[in-house]
């Protein structure tokens, strides 16, 4: 295992070769071990990053990391449940939560390109509210967590747990790929872990509120997000 200062002056065809091997020797492990060998390996230099869904990942990485940073996009669209799990997260859990938002603001948003750009061009605003933001917020950091599970849709099917971020030139670390959502309920339920209110609330995946709705029977879970059309990732992950 490389020490913690090493993945900074790494290449970034180390850091690559280091994410394809971990994912090998790792697909297997629990969570908390995947989580264990980022800490050890890039120490201050990773993040987990967290939608405030739920905060499952950060109460894993809590447990091997103490303080771990905490990144979260504020989009200026979310929920105020989403806000206020962001609070309750920053308030009681040992992480240290940091916000990023936009270059604009929503309104600066409207004035230059249109209200609801949301509507007209989903990915344009997320590429301005979501993609750049976290691009700039990740530029310290070796590698980053994030919560994605291979059950949640096709499209995540085969998320490695440990990968390599091409687009950002970053490892790429997720360590609940593996579960399912019973695994996530039974995790929240032993160890109490904050979950967001809109979940209870016939929400199965949580994003900007303008574009997520509540699931219809026997939809999977992302199936509220932009729902009616095509698109079904904002960006972040692919």
């Amino acid at each position: 295992m490389r020490a913690a200062q090493e993945p900074d002056t790494a290449t970034a065809a180390e850091l690559r070769a280091l994410a394809e091997q971990a994912g090998r020797d790792l697909e297997d492990a629990a969570a908390l071990d995947i989580l264990a060998w980022a800490a050890a390996t890039f120490g201050k230099r990773f993040c987990v990053t967290s939608s405030m869904e739920d905060a499952v990942v950060a109460h894993l990485a809590s447990r091997v990391l103490s303080g771990v940073d905490v990144v979260f996009l504020d989009t200026g669209y979310h929920f105020p449940e989403t806000i206020g799990t962001r609070d309750a997260v920053e308030a009681v859990m040992d992480v240290n939560v940091i916000t990023l938002t936009p270059r604009l603001t929503v309104a600066e948003q409207d004035a230059a390109y249109g209200p609801r750009l949301h509507d007209r061009d989903p990915d344009r605003c997320c590429a301005m509210r979501k993609v750049k933001p976290l691009e700039e917020g990740l530029a310290g950091y070796a590698a980053w967590a994030t919560g994605l599970r291979r059950d949640e849709s096709p499209t995540r099917a085969n998320t490695p747990v440990v990968g390599w971020d091409e687009k950002r030139q970053k490892v790429k670390v997720s360590p609940i790929a593996r579960w399912t959502q019973d695994d996530v309920d039974a995790y929240v339920i032993e160890h109490g872990v904050l979950t967001n209110p809109l979940l209870m609330d016939g929400y199965g995946s949580v994003g900007c509120a303008p574009c997520t709705r509540r699931l219809l029977d026997g939809e999977d879970a992302r199936a509220g997000r932009w729902a009616g059309r095509t698109k079904t990732e904002c960006g972040l992950h692919g």
